[in-house]
């Protein structure tokens, strides 16, 4: 590696499914001797896991302030601390960050030799250029997605009120994906995708933000690899029309093994989780009984409502099932040994981390691109969806017993169990490959640091 250092300005998106992977990438800079400063609200920064000491000096994280938004708490300052319809007020408290991060940077003496920004902060390109610094747009999805979406004027079509794109075009792959895919949306998920993308209350729709930052960023860096995902990275650079490079998977690091002492340890079994709690009682009971169902040893990490449990669930499943109110550290629980798999909504950050320590998936997507990643994982043959009602999107405890045990127990689940300790050995667990895609990342970004030209003085 080049001896040359540089300082880079970091800014995710208000969720900490974005931030934890910027910070992740944070720190594979910081271990190279690069100087990061990592702009987010003060009750996110304060949030955050702890930088370990030995990168400290080299990350520096800066709370801004935004003026405050109707109708918006205070406190909430992240996708956790709001119901999904509120998501536009993030947007807009986003958006409010605008003048306080034009401010740092004209305080930077010399100027940071690039921005790396996530989608939602359209206007980061038309600022990075006017201080004429290069910018980064970090994609925390996976490749297969990105280009699902396809080119940026089809991010466009979708971004236009009423959409100019059929919920029939979502449920196949669409045209400009030349290989044999099967990634598409079920009917549910396209009616709440083109929800999420077309114009909302913030004025400004996720995906005319999404086209614009792709079609304004110098780069584009993404969390995956060359070795998992070679068509559609090549693809996604031809979409685009500028450089694609992957970070590898940002995976967490194995825990040290669990002292004697941790009362955890003796409680740790097939890791169950649940980001997403639906507000629908009859979902929360057919997902709490199809556990029980599956006669399977359990750990579910619940954030809703208790209420919305089975009465006298708890004591009916006491023997064989712990249910874990709230956050649980999923990286620990999944690195037990005990673990046999990693039932997840299939967010590509859970994918990730659930692969990264060889557990097979049994999936239940909720939302944006979590249906599209489940279809990769089922094509990849490491996981396996519950099966669900296609215009609606309910479905049963029988069918969530019957896919737990079918990657658990099963004959048949055999070859995916399998399927996912080999790809844990050579993809998502090959940390020196992983390093290596840092490295070649920081080898562009040093060579073309300071390309480009200010608009404005």
């Amino acid at each position: 590696m080049s001896d040359v250092k540089f300082h880079v300005i970091m800014i995710p998106w208000l969720a900490f499914g974005h931030m934890i992977p910027f910070l992740e990438l944070a720190k594979c800079l910081a271990k190279r001797g690069h100087r990061v400063s990592f702009i987010s609200t003060p009750r996110n920064i304060e949030r955050l896991p702890s930088i370990p000491p030995n990168l400290s000096q080299y990350i520096n994280l800066v709370p801004l302030t935004s003026p405050p938004i109707d109708g918006l708490p205070e406190h909430a300052q992240a996708t956790i601390d709001v119901p999904l319809d509120q998501n536009h007020l993030l947007f807009e408290l986003q958006d409010g960050l605008e003048g306080p991060i034009h401010s740092f940077l004209r305080d930077q003496s010399p100027p940071p030799d690039w921005i790396i920004f996530d989608m939602v902060l359209y206007w980061v390109p038309r600022m990075a250029h006017s201080f004429g610094v290069p910018s980064a747009y970090f994609a925390v999805f996976s490749a297969a997605t990105m280009c699902f979406f396809g080119p940026p004027s089809a991010l466009l079509a979708m971004a236009e009120q009423p959409p100019k794109i059929s919920l029939e075009q979502l449920m196949v792959a669409p045209p400009w994906i030349t290989f044999p895919s099967k990634v598409a949306f079920r009917y549910h998920e396209a009616v709440q995708d083109i929800k999420i993308f077309s114009l909302g209350p913030s004025h400004v729709s996720f995906g005319y933000r999404l086209w614009a930052t792709i079609q304004g960023c110098t780069l584009v860096a993404i969390r995956t690899s060359i070795n998992f995902e070679p068509e559609s990275l090549r693809l996604l650079s031809d979409l685009y029309q500028k450089p694609v490079l992957p970070v590898g998977f940002l995976s967490p690091s194995p825990p040290p093994p669990p002292t004697p002492s941790a009362q955890e340890e003796n409680n740790i079994w097939e890791e169950i989780q649940w980001l997403d709690a639906q507000k629908q009682a009859s979902t929360v009971t057919e997902l709490a009984l199809g556990l029980d169902m599956s006669q399977l040893s359990f750990l579910w990490a619940y954030r809703g409502d208790p209420a919305l449990l089975p009465m006298g669930f708890e004591d009916l499943v006491k023997s064989h099932g712990i249910i874990r109110m709230g956050w649980a550290p999923q990286p620990k629980f999944l690195a037990h040994e005990s673990v046999g798999s990693f039932f997840t909504h299939a967010g590509w950050g859970s994918t990730i981390e659930g692969l990264s320590f060889g557990k097979p998936l049994v999936m239940l997507p909720m939302i944006a691109d979590q249906g599209l990643n489940a279809r990769v994982m089922e094509e990849e043959k490491v996981g396996v969806e519950v099966c669900r009602n296609e215009i609606d999107g309910s479905f049963t405890r029988d069918a969530v017993a019957k896919a737990l045990r079918l990657v658990m127990v099963e004959k048949e689940g055999e070859c995916i169990r399998e399927n996912a300790r080999e790809i844990q050995q050579n993809i998502f667990g090959d940390q020196s490959r992983n390093d290596q895609y840092i490295d070649e990342f920081l080898q562009y970004l040093i060579k073309y640091r300071g390309d480009e030209a200010p608009r404005e003085q």
